[in-house]
């Protein structure tokens, strides 16, 4: 892909993981990939990694939960690049707590990583999406917002909502050339997952039908099919990737 041709993909939380994972295959698909996240030095490893494979990309650090901040993280790139292609808003995290135990500050705060940014960096990037006729919005959610999670009431919440907005803005930006989908990973092999009970995880496993947990690698390449030109008729989606594990 030339220069002239080379599509600039913004992906949050992109230090580690599954948006990691999903901005080296975005680079390695032709995108100058901005990546975002909060710890400027992971920022600048997986940056310094797709950089000495050939690709083209950079940071921007960024406390998504500071609306204003992400509002003028996405402006600033359409200043420096003149658009923005592609937005993949992966960054997350979790407070999990019963809810008779969970406070309104851990409420709000997942929601306001897991959702509001989200939110935000779609609704500022939609306007120069639909100047150029074309976007593509993948926001990752999670089985938990298909079926919940014991523990998880605001990350469920957050992932649900994720997956409303998103079935919102197909319908209101398709015909403006911009599609608007979900990737719903199940459980998969992250820093995230390494912190919880190893027993808890082989079991899991053992109740998928593919026996196994999943790559982020495998995320990415579902990310890399909805942003590009071969999922152009496919808006609206949710696509689960979890082994099985909601079918």
């Amino acid at each position: 892909m030339g220069n002239e041709n080379c599509r600039v993909a913004v992906v949050t939380g992109a230090s580690r993981g599954i948006g990691s994972a999903i901005a080296q295959r975005l680079a390695a698909d032709g995108c100058h990939v901005v990546l975002v996240a909060r710890d400027e030095a992971k920022l600048a490893a997986v940056v310094e990694s797709i950089t000495s494979a050939g690709g083209k990309a950079e940071s921007r650090v960024c406390d998504l939960s500071d609306s204003g901040a992400v509002e003028a993280l996405i402006e600033k790139t359409v200043e420096d690049h003149g658009r923005v292609d592609i937005l993949v808003n992966n960054a997350g995290i979790n407070r999990d707590g019963l809810i008779l135990r969970m406070s309104d500050e851990d409420f709000h705060a997942v929601l306001a990583v897991n959702l509001t940014a989200a939110f935000v960096a779609c609704r500022t990037v939609a306007r120069p999406m639909m100047r150029g006729r074309w976007g593509r919005i993948i926001n990752i959610s999670s089985v938990t917002g298909l079926v919940g999670n014991p523990g998880q009431a605001n990350y469920a919440a957050a992932k649900a909502g994720v997956i409303g907005m998103t079935k919102t803005l197909a319908k209101e930006l398709g015909s403006k050339g911009i599609t608007a989908n979900v990737v719903a990973p199940g459980f998969i092999e992250t820093d995230m997952t390494e912190a919880m009970n190893e027993e808890v995880l082989v079991e899991a496993a053992k109740r998928l039908p593919l026996r196994r947990l999943g790559r982020a690698e495998e995320i990415a390449h579902a990310v890399a099919y909805l942003a590009s030109e071969d999922a152009g008729y496919v808006t609206g989606q949710v696509l689960t990737v979890d082994g099985g594990m909601v079918c």
